[in-house]
C-alpha cells in the first residue's frame, strides 16, 4: 500500500534560504542603485537652482537693478564710504528722472583720476558681471541732481542759496556744516544734460569743478545708469536713498518750457 511522505524539511530549508540570499542580493543592488540615482538627483537640483540663481541675477542686473561700491566722502552723510548701494536702472528710462535724485553715471569725460588695474580677480569679475558682487571699478561716479535740462542754476544768492529758475532751495541733506556751495556759478543746463553736485559740497569734485572742460561740467543723460535707491549695506545703514522732492515743489519750469495744454 502505498504511503505518502512529508517533504524533506532539510531540502525544505535549503530552498527557502536559497531565495532569502537571492531577494537579499537583489534588494542589496536596487538599495545601492537608489541611492546613486538619488544623489545624482540631488546634483542636478543643485545645479539647476545655481543656474537659475545667476540666470536670474544677471537678468535684474541688467535690465532692474546693480549693485555699486561707494568709494569716496562726495556724498556724506547721505552716503558713506564703503556703502554698497543698488541702483534702479529704470531711470532715466522709462521712469523719469528729477531733480533731487541720486544718480550713478559713468566716467565718461575722465573726472575721475587713471587707476591702476592690476588685472582683476577672474572670479571676483564673473561675480561682479552677473551682479552678485557690487561693481568696484572706480569708473563710475554718484552725485545728486540739482538741475534738470532747460534749468537755470545759479549759486549763490544773497542768502547764500542755490536758486534755480529764481527759486531759492533749502537743502536739508549737505553734510552737517557745509555750504551750498564755496564755488560761484551761473548756469543754463542744455538739453540731454543734467547739472549734478555731491551732499558733502566741500569734499565733492562735481559740475562745479568741471564748468572749464569740454561738457561744462554737465553730465549726459546718456551716461546715467540708473537712480540710486537702496543702501543694501551695511546691515546698520540699510534703508532707502532720498531724492527729497519737497525741496524742488516749488521750483518753475524753465524759461522757454513747453507748458501741456
Amino acid at each position: 500500500m502505498a504511503q505518502d511522505f512529508p517533504d524533506d524539511p532539510q531540502d525544505g530549508n535549503a530552498a527557502s534560504g536559497e531565495a532569502r540570499s537571492h531577494a537579499a542580493h537583489s534588494a542589496g543592488k536596487d538599495g545601492k542603485g537608489s541611492k546613486n540615482r538619488g544623489f545624482g538627483a540631488w546634483l542636478r537640483e543643485v545645479a539647476t537652482i545655481i543656474v537659475i540663481a545667476l540666470l536670474l541675477s544677471f537678468l535684474i542686473k541688467t535690465f532692474l537693478f546693480r549693485a555699486f561700491f561707494i568709494p569716496s566722502g562726495s556724498m556724506e552723510e547721505t552716503l558713506e564710504i564703503d556703502d554698497r548701494i543698488f541702483v534702479n536702472l529704470l531711470v532715466p528710462e522709462p521712469f523719469d528722472l528729477e531733480r533731487g535724485d541720486v544718480i550713478v553715471f559713468k566716467d565718461t569725460q575722465a573726472w575721475l583720476p587713471p587707476t591702476q588695474n592690476g588685472g582683476g580677480n577672474f572670479i571676483q569679475d564673473a561675480l561682479t558681471f552677473v551682479g552678485l558682487l557690487p561693481d568696484e571699478s572706480e569708473q563710475h561716479l554718484v552725485k545728486r541732481v540739482i538741475g534738470m535740462p532747460g534749468d537755470h542754476v545759479v549759486c549763490c544768492n544773497a542768502d547764500g542759496k542755490i536758486t534755480i529758475n529764481g527759486e531759492a532751495i533749502d537743502e536739508p541733506y549737505l553734510y552737517p556744516g557745509a555750504l551750498p556751495s564755496e564755488t560761484p556759478f551761473d548756469v543754463v543746463v542744455p538739453d540731454g544734460k543734467v547739472w549734478v553736485m555731491g551732499d558733502h559740497r566741500n569734499a565733492s569734485a562735481d559740475s562745479r569743478e568741471h564748468q572749464n572742460g569740454e561738457n561744462g561740467g554737465f553730465i549726459n543723460i546718456s551716461d546715467i545708469e540708473g537712480k540710486a535707491s537702496v543702501i543694501a549695506w551695511p546691515l546698520g545703514r540699510a534703508g532707502f536713498i532720498g531724492s527729497y522732492p519737497e525741496v524742488f515743489e516749488n521750483v518753475p519750469d524753465p524759461a522757454g518750457a513747453a507748458v501741456a495744454p
